[in-house]
């Protein structure tokens, strides 16, 4: 690296003045617009309605030829009910361990293990815990007078149009939640966007069967409570949920017919009130007692109270969308990005319980499937990967709550089941009281992943925002709290040492079990130092000690950092394996080339290991690369993970990318988990769709984090811009991509090139930029511009500081030319 005498920044700007001005920003919020999603007919199945939420709220829109139906939702709305079992029946790892090992040759031990597996599970078997949905709200009208056309949600501001024909005229219904309070707005405008009234006449709310429901209606008002209780009477923890919608007009009485009214015959109860039609809903939940009985009192139904609410809507997804934002040539790319995105702020927000596997939208059955609860290894960290480097880190803070929530049972679990310290985190786990692990099978609840895993991110969020005050007070206590589990665990005599079956003098993870495999097998070839076990480990260890020194702690942690250096200095080396395509990686030693996985265990170390990729040795990125080419995925848990590595080794192809999103995609915008092949669990006269209709799949909103990654690396403290993207893939830019170290990141690809970069310094850490031009990079600081050679530019930065960076070359030769 060189710099070249600085010059006034007047010089450089005379050449430079189109560069400097493609440099600002663009509308994000006007890209977002261009990617509303469309239904041209009545949207009868829930996963053809319109998808709305502000974060707590859920929405889906569903319409039929006679009817608007809102199904309702809530993250913090679930069925409350529990089973557990007892510490006393569970016992101790120490015994079921030696249990397991003797079932291998000893009958009896045998059938302990298959008694003991059943007895674990039997709990999980229950429907419940579940997230409860928050009933259906029916809006009817006379077909003889309108004709519902379909209806189209915009992604710019987080409202459903429901387009109508009434009296040949065109009108349509906006359906618009509020972002910060649990409010939906109705109101019906002509084609001009004028208030103008509903042809609506029957309205009936539809509350979910199976808990105890009172439901009311007063003049313009209808709506209903009902309580969520525990299994074992206690007053004290009763929830409670209630819905109230108010109309601009009058309900005269429930919409049922007579006993002598024609078979078929509805009775209109909805008499509108003469001017426009407006209407509002408004959700409560909480404890019961916190939940009066009788009907809220929303708002005022009036055309300038929707108005307002309408605007401060907006006025939030401006916000939200202005944080950043791409602008690509390719726009099946740029829909993918924007319309997770808008899923994003839909399903998760501050100050709001973390969504489950299908976030705050069910009804019925959809959104149940596995208790439609947080499972720890991926789906539920997968939908927050997308939050850092789009810009949206305040998303994460529901997850960071989670954890300190999991702390108390997590920390009981290591101390009475495992006899160690620290914290051992669930396989699966709910938004409710827990007094031991949901589910403490011997199979997948002995991941040993899960516990680094449940804590990483944590970690990014201080990288991402070098908060050292969030870091001391929310973030270090749970990474700390896996760190001393895992020490304790890789010390133990049967994974250290003479005693263990490796006399090798490294430090091993063992017993555990890879993710979504093979479970504990009898041979326990498969449980030994799996490579996502490892990668992990090594990830939150070294984030431990980093976190020691960010937080000037050393001296407080030495014993313990002293042990992990020590363990990192004698550490399992990753299983490798010749495969057609040369050396790959294995996840397990019950491995081979040519396994079958369901998620991509081989590549972990890639992502979410983060210890291998573009800055890798290239003898160890070519292993890298050729596992990835190599793996066989049979789907269902690879559609953000598997292209997110394919991204980060530079290897990804994008137009297949395109078109496995086009596989999954349900009619309502979001991505379902499909089955793609056979050969490992599937057989093939099995159902490749039978998780579409589970629910919506949260963890698929991820998939702007594959797009990020093809345009900006810097996970390992370096930015590299456009890393998997070509000329082929078009023209490109971003604006305000996070960046480890607090950086936000802005460029744009042009003709095959990079053309320009901006930097925002938020913390003042040091920049490294992996040089994207071969002779050299103008840098302008301020008001002054040096030239910078090299192959990684370091730059020490301050604060608030904005960097420009363009190609030196470039600048030349536009000075040249205005010269000439």
């Amino acid at each position: 690296m060189a710099w070249s005498p600085l010059i006034p920044i007047g010089m450089m700007l005379a050449a430079g003045a189109a560069t400097e001005a493609d440099a600002g920003d663009f509308d994000s919020t006007e890209r977002a617009a261009r990617h509303a999603i469309r239904c041209d007919k009545p949207a009868l199945s829930f996963f053809e309605g319109g998808v709305l939420g502000n974060g707590g709220m859920g929405v889906v829109v569903c319409t039929r030829p006679d009817a608007v139906v809102l199904r309702f939702g809530h993250n913090e709305v679930w069925d409350i009910r529990l089973v557990e079992n007892t510490m006393d029946k569970l016992g101790t790892f120490d015994e079921v361990w030696e249990k397991f090992k003797q079932s291998k040759t000893d009958p009896e031990a045998k059938k302990y293990v298959e008694q003991y597996k059943v007895m674990a599970r039997e709990p999980y078997s229950k429907p419940y815990p579940r997230p409860w949905p928050c009933g259906s709200l029916v809006l009817g009208f006379d077909r003889r007078r309108a004709e519902l056309l379909g209806h189209r949600v915009r992604l710019d501001d987080g409202t459903c149009e429901v387009r109508f024909l009434i009296d040949g005229r065109k009108a349509r219904l906006e359906v618009t939640p509020e972002m910060e309070r649990d409010r939906l707005w109705l109101r019906m405008l002509d084609e001009g966007g004028a208030p103008i009234a509903a042809p609506f006449d029957r309205t009936v709310w539809m509350p979910e069967p199976g808990m105890p429901t009172t439901q009311a209606f007063e003049r313009d008002r209808l709506g209903f409570r009902q309580v969520l209780a525990p299994l074992k009477p206690n007053p004290q923890k009763n929830r409670a949920l209630r819905l109230t919608a108010r109309l601009n007009g009058t309900i005269e009485s429930p919409a049922q017919p007579g006993a002598d009214a024609p078979r078929g015959f509805t009775a209109p109860n909805f008499v509108p009130g003469g001017g426009p039609f407006v209407a509002v809903v408004e959700l409560d939940q909480g404890l019961e007692r916190e939940i009066p009985a009788g009907l809220a009192e929303p708002p005022g139904a009036s055309p300038e109270a929707a108005a307002a609410a309408v605007q401060t809507t907006r006025e939030n997804w401006r916000a939200y969308w202005n944080r950043s934002g791409v602008a690509l040539d390719d726009q099946v790319l740029e829909s993918i990005w924007y319309r997770n995105l808008y899923f994003i702020q839909c399903s998760m927000r501050r100050g709001v319980r973390c969504p489950g596997l299908f976030g705050n939208w069910s009804w019925g059955k959809v959104g149940t499937a596995w208790h439609g609860d947080y499972h720890h290894n991926y789906n539920l960290q997968q939908p927050f990967w997308a939050t850092f480097s789009s810009n949206h880190v305040d998303r994460h803070e529901p997850y960071v709550e989670l954890v300190d929530f999991l702390m108390p049972v997590s920390r009981r679990w290591a101390r009475e089941f495992y006899r160690l310290p620290g914290a051992y985190f669930p396989h699966s786990s709910y938004p409710v009281e827990m007094t031991v692990m949901p589910y403490p099978v011997p199979d997948w609840g002995w991941e040993v992943c899960e516990t680094p895993w449940t804590v990483q991110s944590l970690w990014w969020h201080y990288l991402y925002t070098m908060d050292k005050r969030y870091l001391r007070e929310k973030l270090f206590e749970p990474i700390k709290a896996a760190t001393e589990f895992l020490d304790a665990y890789m010390r133990r005599p049967e994974a250290h040492g003479p005693d263990s079956p490796f006399k090798d003098g490294r430090f091993h993870i063992y017993p555990t079990v890879p993710p979504e495999l093979y479970g504990l097998v009898p041979s326990l070839v498969a449980n030994a130092d799996c490579l996502v076990d490892l990668t992990l480990t090594r990830f939150v260890f070294k984030a431990y000690l980093e976190a020691c020194r960010a937080l000037a702690i050393e001296e407080r942690e030495a014993a313990l950092m002293e042990d992990v250096r020590e363990i990192l200095t004698h550490y399992p080396e990753y299983l490798t394996a010749e495969s057609p395509r040369g050396t790959v990686f294995l996840d397990a030693a019950a491995s081979n080339p040519e396994t079958v996985y369901n998620t991509p265990n081989p590549m972990m170390a890639v992502f979410p290991g983060e210890e291998i990729g573009l800055h890798s040795p290239k003898d160890v990125y070519q292993i890298a690369a050729n596992t990835w080419l190599n793996h066989r995925n049979e789907g269902g848990n690879e559609l953000v993970f598997q292209n997110l590595q394919g991204a980060r080794l530079g290897v990804l192809n994008l137009e297949k990318f395109k078109r496995q999103v086009n596989y999954c995609a349900l009619p309502n915008g979001t991505c379902a988990d499909l089955v793609l092949q056979v050969g490992g669990r599937y057989s093939e006269g099995g159902n490749f769709a039978f998780m579409a209709d589970m629910g919506i799949w949260v963890e698929n909103f991820s998939l702007p984090a594959v797009i990020d990654e093809c345009l900006m690396q810097s996970y390992a403290g370096e930015i590299r811009l456009f890393p998997n993207w070509t000329k082929a893939n078009g023209n490109a830019r971003f604006q305000r991509l996070r960046a480890v170290g607090a950086f936000l990141v802005s460029a744009a690809y042009k003709e095959g090139k990079v053309a320009w970069a901006r930097i925002d310094s938020e913390a003042g850490s040091t920049l490294t930029l992996v040089n994207p031009w071969p002779r050299a990079a103008r840098v302008r600081r301020g008001d002054q511009s040096a030239t910078m050679t090299g192959e990684r530019l370091h730059l020490a930065t301050r604060p608030g500081e904005t960097i420009l960076l363009t190609d030196a070359a470039e600048t030349k030769q536009q000075t040249q030319d205005q010269a000439g």
